[in-house]
């Protein structure tokens, strides 16, 4: 299919290319374990197959496909490959990639309950699930004082946990500049920047040593 006279897909468009870009992701994830884990690229090789300026004409679908294979996947370190051990565990499935093909379409704005109720309220019924498979204390559910949302990032999650402990030590009287963090020595470099984000004093982080199974050591914490 050549590309559209205009820059409006249509929903026939939309599904035709649609049944393409799935057929693409489906061999991908079959092909997956034939890719060096690890981009064989040089810095600079993958900027130098594109464009100086941005395209003022659209290409036709194939084309884009076509640059899939030439220029993404050379530059791509292969988070889902079995043998992609860094970092943390990948995060894409099968039927995570078809939830996000209806949340990109749905286009959701969460921010409140009236800018979508289903989102809000699946929301809070799936962190609550997740309380009780952790077995925590009831006090952690959203129909108590506990309750909470779905981060975009763990480095957004450290920092929003931060800030509430920040506040909840400052409202009981604490003084900013005495709050000490403590955390794992193996704890991610979010840990330390989500400190910096939310104000703690340079130095007031401690780094606890961990055991043979990077456990935090109780004699080292105390």
């Amino acid at each position: 299919m050549t590309a559209p006279d205009s820059f409006l897909m249509t929903a026939d468009d939309l599904r035709h290319h649609g049944y393409r870009t799935v057929d693409w992701v489906a061999d991908y994830l079959t092909n997956l374990e034939s890719y060096p884990v690890l981009s064989q690229s040089v810095p600079g090789e993958i900027a130098a197959k594109l464009p100086r300026s941005a395209p003022e004409e659209p290409e036709p679908f194939e084309a884009l496909i076509a640059d899939l294979d030439r220029i993404v996947l050379p530059g791509i370190t292969h988070w889902q490959a079995p043998g992609f051990l860094g970092f943390f565990p990948a995060n894409a499935s099968p039927p995570s990639i078809l939830g996000e093909l209806v949340t990109a379409a749905l286009g959701v704005n969460g921010m409140l309950w009236a800018t979508s109720p289903a989102c809000t309220e699946i929301e809070t019924v799936v962190l609550d699930w997740l309380v009780e498979l952790l077995g925590l204390p009831a006090g952690f559910r959203s129909e108590s004082r506990g309750g909470g949302v779905i981060q975009d990032s763990a480095s957004s999650a450290t920092l929003c946990a931060l800030v509430a402990a920040r506040e909840r030590m400052i409202s009981g009287g604490a003084v900013l500049a005495d709050l000490c963090l403590y955390a794992s020595a193996e704890a991610n470099s979010s840990v330390e920047k989500g400190a910096r984000v939310a104000g703690f004093s340079a130095g007031r982080l401690r780094r606890i040593p961990v055991d043979e199974s990077y456990k935090m050591e109780p004699a080292a914490l105390e």
